[in-house]
């Protein structure tokens, strides 16, 4: 399939994310329309908004940027638990019948606040249960009427959803994303999910988790689509390789500057398997595969901000194309200052990969 390329809206109401120096305009609708707007002009076919609880709601955000734009896809991350199915499935119908189609959706299961907005669901085993019928009954809510469900977390009788997702050719509803990398959380993938979001690992590890999910596929009995696969990473690019390698290094000193070295983090850090991988890789190298940057991960880097692709616009082009050889067709990518790197990396990369 034709390759997807995203960009990352951190939406938050805090300056500072990821050592962005923009001071002023976080969470105001001019300064999120001004990042989506530059990234229609510079090739994105659309962005990750980022979630959590003490952010702006995502799914408004969300919905004030396909308004404010023509062809931006957002893709909503959200949160059952947050979220009932129902009042989700309506909700995204809706926005995506108001858009024409350019609706996406980031299901997250991992823990925010729960307590804070009166989810009580905090065991992991029982969260990847619920996420799994949330998707189940929120991809029949989009194409069935009259949905009647009982599950052990859900339970709808009746439910039709009108409208329905917006239809353009073989497009009948949003597309659903989907991460995590203990195996509960690739059960949810391989059941129920369109594209299974992986970070910044080698190689080698994408290319083995690939083929796990194609057997898990089929041990789940999947009844849908064959899964799609995502990359969701930091691109450090720059004129050369020099000057890449150059701004990621003066990068990471700032972090270390800031933070020191650090055996924990604020998050899921020792807990979550997929960060986990993540801190785990800065033991085989500072520098693994050809330009995959293992460090910022020992000074505070978490999730996508963990491991970072470092070097040339042909540097991490072929990069991602090796990713792409493994099956990967789906990539969120993002630096800091993220105004400044929309236009750099949208202008310099997205050419050589399409």
């Amino acid at each position: 399939m034709t390759p997807q390329f995203l960009w990352y809206i951190p939406n938050t109401v805090q300056p500072g994310h990821r050592g962005d120096d923009t001071t002023s305009g976080w969470g105001s609708i001019e300064y999120s329309t001004e990042l989506a707007r530059a990234a229609e002009d510079h090739g994105w076919g659309g962005a990750l908004l980022g979630t959590g609880w003490g952010r702006p709601d995502t799914f408004t955000v969300a919905t004030a940027l396909a308004a404010r734009t023509t062809a931006f896809k957002p893709l909503i991350a959200v949160r059952p638990g947050y979220w009932q199915p129902a009042h989700f499935a309506s909700a995204a119908a809706t926005l995506d019948q108001l858009s024409r189609g350019r609706v996406l959706v980031n299901i997250v299961s991992g823990l925010d606040s729960p307590a804070a907005y009166g989810d009580t669901n905090v065991d992991p085993a029982a969260r990847y249960a619920r996420t799994r019928e949330f998707l189940h009954l929120v991809r029949r809510l989009w194409s069935e009427e009259n949905v009647t469900f009982e599950g052990e977390h859900f339970r709808v009788t009746g439910s039709t959803v009108s409208p329905r997702p917006y239809v353009d050719g073989e497009r009948a509803r949003p597309t659903l994303y989907f991460g995590g990398a203990s195996e509960a959380a690739e059960r949810v993938s391989a059941a129920e999910a369109d594209v299974q979001l992986f970070w910044g690992e080698p190689l080698e590890g994408i290319a083995e988790r690939v083929a796990r999910l194609e057997e898990l596929s089929a041990r789940v009995g999947r009844r849908h689509e064959p899964l799609e696969y995502g990359l969701r990473i930091t691109t450090v690019v720059r004129d050369t390789t020099e000057e890449a390698w150059r701004a990621a290094e003066e990068k990471v000193a700032k972090m270390a500057a800031d933070a020191g070295e650090i055996g924990t983090w604020s998050g899921n850090r020792r807990t979550a398997v997929g960060q986990r991988r993540l801190l785990d890789l800065a033991e085989r190298g500072e520098v693994l595969d050809t330009c995959l940057y293992t460090t910022p991960g020992r000074f505070g880097g978490g999730g996508a901000g963990t491991t970072w692709l470092v070097g040339s616009p042909d540097d991490v082009a072929a990069a991602l194309k090796a990713y792409r050889a493994l099956g990967v067709t789906h990539f969120v990518l993002s630096d800091t200052p993220y105004k400044e790197e929309i236009r750099r990396i949208g202008d310099q990369l997205l050419p050589r990969l399409r």
